[in-house]
């Protein structure tokens, strides 16, 4: 069945969350919820509507699966703690790297990661929590995408026929599945989000993971990390949709101290887009992309060669991987 989209110039705000918030308190009765923040705008928009919804039988976790930006984890907990949302963190970071080992190929990283999240972990939580509900920031975008085999998105399950509750041992309730990025901006700033959190770059499911070509290892996620806190301290005054630092799996050849250095290629990518269906590369001023590339150079260890794409979405798609 087709889900029938709200427009974000369509979008009532206040009737909206007074609808998904009765939605999910009816749904969940008497009973407990828990949800996933990741500190995005679609997790950050549906952890509001939960506590709306449920108040203290909502239970809130960051997962730290290490594939996180640069103090991430910190920073989350601070900014919902002001808005009387209390965030648990999670520690899984190694059972995420011992997923991902060995694992070169786009879709299977995917799949270590979902199976992960949603099995592993978060199995064990629900079981911890005596919750059997899950909140989860599906947007359309995610859905249209999956079913139509360009990208798996990890968050989308009965759309491909996968029953949550036989797999996983709960039900999955996803408020925001007919809304797109830029209805769920609309939404957050609605429900008293700051703006650094309504107003945020899109962040992918998978993380940093989604960013690194080929294997993923701590040492790479180091690298990536390194280069996003670069970029996005580069790129935050920038009207752009989306930005990323992509680490290539080959290394190249570069020079340093007159001497040859196999080294590290980071790839910077940068959107314009309204709700990210369709992309393309923002025209950057040419002295911005000298200075990232000199502070990647300088302040990454091992990067010795930085690159900027150019193609449009479609052919590509904004995430690499």
């Amino acid at each position: 069945m087709a889900i029938r989209e709200i427009k974000a110039k369509e979008l009532n705000t206040r009737e909206f969350i007074c609808c998904q918030a009765e939605a999910i308190a009816r749904q969940v009765g008497d009973g407990y919820a828990i949800n996933a923040l990741s500190g995005g705008v679609d997790s950050s928009a549906v952890t509001m509507l939960g506590h709306i919804a449920l108040g203290d039988r909502l239970k809130t976790c960051f997962i730290d699966n290490g594939i996180m930006r640069k103090g991430e984890p910190e920073e989350i907990v601070r900014i919902f703690k002001k808005l009387g949302v209390r965030v648990e963190v999670i520690s899984a970071q190694s059972k995420f790297f011992s997923a991902l080992k060995g694992i070169a190929d786009p879709e299977k990283k995917r799949e270590a990661i979902t199976r992960t999240f949603y099995k592993d972990v978060f199995g064990t939580l629900v079981k911890k929590s005596g919750a059997r509900h899950l909140l989860q920031g599906t947007i359309l975008t995610d859905v249209d995408e999956t079913v139509a085999g360009i990208k798996r998105q990890h968050n989308v399950f009965e759309q491909l026929g996968i029953d949550p509750r036989k797999a996983f041992g709960y039900q999955i309730l996803e408020p925001l599945v007919r809304l797109r990025k830029d209805g769920v901006r609309k939404l957050s700033k609605a429900l008293g989000l700051p703006e650094s959190i309504y107003n945020r770059p899109p962040f992918p499911g998978p993380a940093l993971a989604a960013r690194v070509i080929g294997e993923v290892t701590r040492a790479k996620i180091a690298v990536v990390r390194e280069a996003t806190a670069v970029l996005e301290s580069e790129l935050k005054k920038t009207r752009a949709f989306q930005y990323m630092a992509i680490l290539h799996q080959d290394r190249v050849t570069g020079m340093r101290d007159n001497r040859r250095d196999f080294g590290l290629q980071i790839e910077v990518r940068c959107w314009d887009s309204v709700d990210a269906r369709n992309a393309r590369p923002t025209r950057l001023p040419y002295p911005v992309l000298e200075r990232i590339a000199r502070r990647m150079t300088g302040e990454v260890p091992g990067v010795v060669s930085v690159t900027y794409h150019i193609a449009t979405k479609p052919p590509s798609t904004m995430e690499v991987v």
